[in-house]
């Protein structure tokens, strides 16, 4: 006899774990039978997350290293972007992955399965799952299994891609400060391209070099990795050693994901739009969507085609995007004028859309008028069109 589960969990990262850590939180998984499908085992550390926050967080035990000042550059300014207590924070996804599977281990009825999604109905009173192995049913189904032939040439939502190859170094002088990172380095070559270094050093010889781009193609490798080369000697690294290597490929979209959610399934991290149209990142969201998730699954009446709550920073990330698509050398000069001109803790609140209309407003100003104003009256003119 096939076992129903409470809920089934396509695909175990960052999103998934992240729910199933707040459902532990909230004592929600006592008698639940869940089953987990992902191919893969979680034994490396295949991403890094980083975010800025107040002094005390509630993964302050998962933190591996934390700056007390962060900057953002260009070949004319160095404008020191944290104050007030706030740290960036880095998170490597071993230890998250670690810590949230052992706390699975006290829950006998949840089941790991190695196998791959292949398809889903959701048939009102449960969903059907199949798997390369078998099929399943679930009485609430969370999908975090990325498809991006969804976005890919998609001429309504355009994609940028945050793309980069990054180098963990050893130097041979000390040429880093170990306490302040570097958010964006636009001091670089930008060859017509959004381009920037992103920098964490954990001792004054030991860093994380990313040469990063936002724009919509992928570069040939050898050429990420001669930037961070030629950016190392500028500084002063003459000697180094590489001690690993990642890359990445994240979308920058605002391509409605959550229209794809019905009744019963829920598509969650990128799957669901959960990354950050206008900077990649992904932590802080996740963290926020699954506390919402856990009290939903609380009430009576639960529909996952009422969990999107549409709200204007989808439309500042719609006019962003607009903007870096059409005239992608443009991004130096937006983040440019608006650490400039913004005090950088309001920046920040707003990527975290935790801004107020006033600060808004500011960060709206300082930005070049001209393409914006374009990027607004093509989105007029496209929703009059759809109505």
């Amino acid at each position: 006899m096939q076992i129903k589960y409470d809920y089934i969990f396509a695909g175990v990262g960052l999103a998934s774990l992240m729910i199933l850590d707040k459902m532990i939180d909230a004592r929600f998984l006592d008698g639940k039978k869940i089953l987990l499908l992902e191919p893969n085992d979680k034994i490396s550390n295949d991403k890094t997350w980083c975010f800025w926050e107040n002094d005390i967080g509630g993964f302050d035990n998962l933190v591996s290293k934390k700056w007390k000042q962060a900057l953002f550059v260009n070949e004319k300014q160095t404008i020191k972007c944290l104050s007030d207590g706030a740290n960036y924070k880095m998170i490597e996804s071993i230890r998250f992955y670690n810590y949230v599977l052992d706390k699975l281990k006290k829950y006998p009825e949840i089941i790991w399965k190695k196998e791959s999604l292949i398809a889903f109905e959701d048939k009102y009173s449960e969903v059907i799952v199949t798997s390369n192995v078998a099929k399943y049913t679930t009485i609430k189904f969370f999908n975090s299994v990325f498809d991006c032939s969804k976005i890919e040439n998609n001429k309504k939502y355009p994609l940028l891609k945050q793309h980069f190859i990054g180098w963990f170094v050893k130097t041979a002088n000390p040429i880093f400060d170990a306490n302040c990172a570097n958010f964006m380095d636009f001091s670089i070559p930008q060859k017509g391209n959004t381009r920037f270094m992103y920098v964490l050093p954990f001792s004054e010889t030991e860093a994380l070099i990313e040469y990063t781009l936002f724009s919509a193609d992928l570069l040939p490798e050898n050429e990420y990795e001669q930037a961070i080369n030629d950016y190392l000697k500028e500084k002063g690294a003459h000697t180094f050693e590489i001690i690993k290597k990642e890359q990445g490929n994240i979308p920058m979209t605002v391509f409605p994901f959550w229209k794809s959610n019905s009744k019963n399934v829920l598509h969650t991290g990128t799957a669901g739009g959960w990354t950050k149209a206008s900077t990649g990142y992904t932590f802080k969201n996740t963290v926020k969507q699954s506390e919402r998730i856990v009290s939903l699954l609380k009430t009576k009446t639960i529909d996952f085609r009422k969990f999107h709550k549409p709200n204007r920073f989808l439309f500042y990330d719609t006019l962003f995007v607009s903007v870096l698509y059409k005239n992608n050398a443009l991004g130096k000069k937006i983040f440019s004028k608006m650490f400039l001109k913004v005090n950088p803790k309001k920046i920040f609140r707003f990527l975290d859309e935790e801004s107020n209309l006033k600060e808004e407003l500011q960060i709206i100003l300082a930005c070049p008028k001209i393409p914006f104003i374009k990027a607004l009256y093509s989105s007029f003119i496209a929703s009059l069109t759809q109505s």
